[in-house]
C-alpha cells in the first residue's frame, strides 16, 4: 500500500514539473516578439529605439532647458530674506566725553570753586565714553528686486537661442541619417545573404540530382566511380559553404538588432527583396544637389552664425549695462527675545537705476574677442574644406555607383549564360556525348557566376546608398 502511495506521489510530482516546464516555455515563447520588417520599417524602428538617436533627441530637450535658463536672466529676479540674531557681546564704540566737557564748561563759566576755594579749570582731556551699538536681539525680513534694462551680452544670448536649438536638431538629423544608412546596408546585406542561401540550396539540389543520375549510370557501367566521388566532394564543399553562410546570417541579424536597438531575444524577419531594378530606382533625383542638402554642412553653417554672434557678444560687453533695483525690509531690535511681541518694526525701502560701466579689465576682453574671431575663421575654413570634401564624395560615389551598376548587369548576364551552359552540358552528359570533367567545370562556373552576381548586386545597392547619402537625398 505504501509503495503504491509513493508511486502515485512520484507520478504527481513528475506531472507537476512537466506542466510547470510547459508554462515556463510558453512564457518564454510569448516574451520573444516576432518582427516582420521592410527596410523602411526597420529604419523607423531604429529612429525610435536606437540609443544614439534617443540621446541626440535628449540633447535637443537639454538645449531647450539651457535656453530657458538664459531667458531667466532677462526676467525679474526677486529674492526674499529673513533672519534673527542674538548678540552675546554687543559691539562697543567709544566717543569723546562730551558730557563731562559740557558740565565743566558750565562750572567754569559760573565761576564755581572747589573745596579748597580754587576756581574750577577746564581739563585738557575729558576721556571717552563707551556706547553699545545695537541691542541683544535683532530681527529683519525683506525682499529685493532687480530687472535688467539693458545688457548687450544678455541680448545676444537671447538672440542665439533659436540657433542653438537648430544646431541640436541638425545634429540629431545627422545622427539619424547615419543610423539610416547603416540599417540600409546591413538590411540589404542580409537580403543578399538570403539570396545566396537560396542559390546554394538550388546548387545542392542540382548536384544531388546529378549525383543520383550519375549513380544510375555507374550502376549500369556507363561511368566511373571517380565521377561520383567528384560530385560528393562538390556537395560537401557546398554544404560547408552553406553552414558558413548561415552562421554569417545569424551574426548579421544580431548586428542589425543591435543597430536598431531591438532586443536580441526578439525574432526579426526581413520582408523586402533585392533585385537589379530596385537598385536603379530613384537615382536620377539625386543627380542634382546643393550643399545645404547635407546635414553636416547645415551644422557648419549654423556653427558659423553662432560664432559670429559670439563676437558681437564681446563687442556689446563694452557698453554700459543698466538694471532696475528695489528693496523693502523691516527690522526690529529688542533687549529680550520678544521680537514678535509688542514693539516697533522699522521700515526701509528703496528703488533705483543701476549702471555699470566697464573701464579696464586687464585686456581680458580684447583677448576674448580675438579668440572668438579666430574661432570663427577656423569654422569658416572647415566649412570651405567640407565643400571640397562633399564635391569629392559626390563625384566618387557617383562613379562607384555607375561602375557597380554596370558590373551588376554584366554579372547577371554572365550568370544566366553560365546556367545555360550548365544545362546544355548536363544534357550532353546524360546522352553520353559529354564528359564528367565538362559538367563539373560547368557546375563550378555556374556557382562562381552566381556568387559574383550576388556580390555585384550587394555592391550596387551599397553604392546607391553612399551616393544618396553624399547628395543629401538618403
Amino acid at each position: 500500500m505504501t509503495s503504491n502511495k509513493i508511486t502515485v506521489m512520484k507520478t504527481i510530482t513528475t506531472y507537476s514539473l512537466f506542466i510547470l516546464s510547459l508554462l515556463l516555455m510558453n512564457k518564454e515563447v510569448h516574451a520573444q516578439k516576432v518582427n516582420s520588417f521592410s527596410v523602411q520599417q526597420a529604419v523607423d524602428y531604429a529612429k525610435q529605439n536606437s540609443v544614439q538617436v534617443k540621446n541626440a533627441l535628449l540633447d535637443i530637450l537639454i538645449q531647450k532647458q539651457v535656453n530657458r535658463e538664459v531667458t531667466s536672466i532677462a526676467l525679474p529676479q526677486i529674492n526674499g530674506s529673513a533672519g534673527i540674531t542674538h548678540n552675546f557681546d554687543i559691539p562697543i564704540q567709544t566717543l569723546p566725553n562730551f558730557i563731562s566737557q559740557g558740565t565743566y564748561e558750565v562750572l567754569v563759566k559760573e565761576g564755581v570753586k572747589d573745596g579748597n576755594g580754587v576756581p574750577i579749570q577746564r581739563l585738557s582731556d575729558y576721556g571717552t565714553i563707551p556706547f553699545p551699538l545695537g541691542n541683544p536681539w535683532n530681527a529683519n525680513a525683506g525682499v529685493t528686486l532687480s530687472q535688467i534694462v539693458f545688457d548687450g551680452q544678455v541680448f545676444i544670448a537671447l538672440k542665439a537661442r533659436n540657433g542653438t536649438i537648430s544646431l541640436q536638431e541638425r545634429i540629431a538629423e545627422f545622427t539619424e541619417e547615419n543610423i539610416r544608412a547603416n540599417v540600409y546596408k546591413v538590411y540589404y546585406q542580409l537580403v543578399a545573404g538570403k539570396v545566396q542561401l537560396t542559390l546554394l540550396d538550388a546548387n545542392i539540389s542540382r548536384l544531388e540530382k546529378l549525383k543520383h543520375d550519375v549513380q544510375i549510370m555507374f550502376d549500369n557501367g556507363f561511368t566511373e566511380r571517380i565521377d561520383i566521388d567528384k560530385l560528393s566532394v562538390q556537395l560537401a564543399n557546398l554544404q560547408t559553404e552553406k553552414l558558413k553562410a548561415n552562421n554569417m546570417l545569424r551574426n548579421g541579424y544580431s548586428g542589425l538588432k543591435l543597430l536598431m536597438g531591438m532586443p536580441i531575444k526578439d525574432s526579426l524577419v526581413l520582408t523586402d527583396t533585392l533585385d537589379d531594378n530596385q537598385v536603379k530606382e530613384g537615382v536620377l533625383e539625386a543627380s542634382q544637389f546643393k550643399y545645404s542638402d547635407r546635414k553636416d554642412y547645415q551644422i557648419a553653417e549654423i556653427t558659423n552664425k553662432l560664432n559670429g554672434l559670439n563676437i558681437r557678444r564681446y563687442k556689446l560687453s563694452q557698453i554700459p549695462t543698466f538694471a532696475l533695483i528695489g528693496g523693502y525690509s523691516k527690522q526690529a531690535q529688542r533687549n529680550k527675545f520678544d521680537v514678535f511681541g509688542k514693539g516697533d518694526w522699522f521700515t526701509s525701502s528703496y528703488i533705483g537705476l543701476q549702471m555699470k560701466i566697464p573701464i579696464f579689465n586687464g585686456f581680458a576682453l580684447q583677448a576674448k574677442k580675438q579668440q572668438a574671431r579666430l574661432q570663427l575663421q577656423k569654422t569658416q575654413n572647415q566649412a570651405e574644406a567640407l565643400k571640397i570634401s562633399i564635391d569629392r564624395e559626390v563625384e566618387s560615389s557617383k562613379d562607384n555607383f555607375v561602375f557597380a551598376v554596370a558590373s551588376m548587369d554584366f554579372q547577371k548576364k554572365n550568370m544566366e549564360l553560365a546556367e545555360k551552359v550548365y544545362n546544355q552540358t548536363k544534357k550532353k552528359y546524360e546522352i553520353g556525348t559529354g564528359s564528367a570533367t565538362e559538367i563539373n567545370t560547368a557546375q563550378l562556373d555556374l556557382k562562381t557566376a552566381q556568387t559574383n552576381y550576388i556580390t555585384a548586386l550587394y555592391d550596387a545597392i551599397i553604392a546607391k546608398i553612399d551616393f544618396l547619402k553624399a547628395t543629401g537625398k538618403l
